[in-house]
């Protein structure tokens, strides 16, 4: 079964660092892999064409020194946590991603750089060419679902994103959920979590009538695992009296699921802005890692 060696883990603050930093050292150890940290800064110069007309050159260039000097402290900040975390865990810390991590299972080594840039367009080219990427709970005081970075990736880079929950949690990928609809949004997602399933104490595929679009059913998505040697129950959720996002979430929490790998947008995403959705609840109230692929 084809392995995780190289974890992506992009850090623009300190808001859910730690329980982002832990979740990718969970995963790590795992497969005995490599935490590529990823700090973004912003380029001082984009904020120039922000100014609009009326302002000064000096003003223009004081909002130039500001954005710079927010930017160095963030910096500084990522990398306090980060080696504040790195050294209370025992990882080793390279200067740049090895070639081969070689890292025994059970253990992880990890690296930080620090590119400046658009983050939702440097994180997801980086993400192109990484194995899974964890990003923190983006709930620091804005939308969820406006996430810009977050669904570049999920939108562009082709590869599977796992959001961290608020909390640190103590495992990931022992006991897990797969929400099935038989789109092509939920195959991905069956596809990117089969490492952590060939592994996993337990696995579920959780479906629902109300869920459910065109496609192949839960039981097929159950054949394609046992061929790869994986065993998984059926549970069929739901309750009238919540939304299918509430439901499928207290399936896994009945479960004692610590990870969700589903599906995300479905539908549009205007659309789940506008009326609400699956994708958008989970973002929003999920207390385990979720996996989401497109």
């Amino acid at each position: 079964m084809k392995n995780i060696q190289k974890v992506l883990l992009p850090l623009n603050g300190t808001s859910n660092a730690e329980a982002a930093l832990a979740t990718a050292l969970l995963f790590a150890r795992q497969f005995g892999g490599h935490i590529a940290g990823l700090h973004v800064r912003a380029d001082s110069r984009d904020v120039a064409p922000l100014a609009g007309e009326g302002l000064s050159g000096a003003m223009v260039e004081d909002m130039m020194s500001a954005a710079e000097r927010e930017g160095s402290r963030r910096a500084l900040a990522v990398r306090e946590i980060f080696g504040q975390f790195t050294a209370a865990n025992g990882v080793k810390v390279t200067d740049m991603i090895p070639p081969f991590s070689g890292n025994p299972v059970g253990s992880a080594s990890a690296s930080l750089v620090t590119m400046t840039g658009r983050e939702h367009e440097v994180v997801t080219y980086r993400a192109r060419l990484s194995d899974v990427t964890v990003v923190p709970h983006p709930d620091s005081g804005e939308e969820i679902s406006s996430s810009e970075t977050l669904h570049a990736i999920l939108f562009d880079s082709g590869r599977p994103v796992v959001i961290a929950p608020r909390r640190v949690p103590a495992t990931a990928g022992r006991r897990i959920c797969i929400a099935w609809n038989g789109t092509s949004e939920s195959t991905a997602a069956l596809h990117h979590i089969l490492p952590w399933a060939a592994e996993a104490e337990a696995v579920r595929i959780l479906y629902s009538g109300d869920y459910q679009r065109r496609g192949p059913e839960a039981r097929d998505a159950a054949d394609y695992l046992t061929i790869h040697g994986i065993h998984a129950d059926l549970v069929e959720f739901g309750d009238p009296d919540e939304t299918v996002g509430a439901s499928l979430l207290a399936a896994c929490h009945d479960f004692g699921a610590d990870m969700l790998a589903m599906g995300a947008y479905s539908h549009s995403r205007l659309r789940q802005l506008i009326l609400g959705g699956v994708t958008r609840h989970v973002l929003e109230n999920a207390e385990i890692p979720v996996l989401m692929s497109r």
